[in-house]
């Protein structure tokens, strides 16, 4: 009977997940940059801007820059992140989401669209 007890304890805390499960697996692969970028429920930059470094990239952005040699452009990377945090900042008409700004992506997932954006 304490097995049980401990085990609904654990269930109740939440620190108990089933081998296959979906909350096991969600939990397992944190999505990388480019997947936040590519993702239209995140990042979703190829709504607005073309990447024609990524093969892969199928898009139709073409109301925004096109994401192309980030480094040169924004020799300081600070920069480029603040960009994507709240670009309302540097340019107070711009039509681009401020993503952090607003919650739609957490510091962790804007770290990492900087990261790959950065390398284009």
């Amino acid at each position: 009977m304490r097995k049980f007890h401990q085990l609904l304890a654990a269930c109740a805390l939440g620190t108990v997940t089933l081998p296959g499960s979906a909350l096991a697996a969600e939990h397992a692969k944190e999505p990388t940059g480019k997947e936040l970028a590519f993702n239209n429920k995140k990042g979703n930059c190829l709504a607005c801007h073309a990447m024609p470094t990524v093969p892969d990239a199928a898009s139709a952005g073409m109301y925004g820059p096109p994401l192309i040699a980030m480094s040169a452009r924004f020799p300081d990377k600070a920069k480029l992140r603040a960009q994507i945090w709240d670009a309302t900042v540097a340019n107070p008409s711009t039509a681009m989401i401020p993503f952090g700004k607003h919650g739609v992506l957490t510091e962790a997932e804007i770290d990492k669209v900087t990261d790959f954006v950065y390398g284009l």
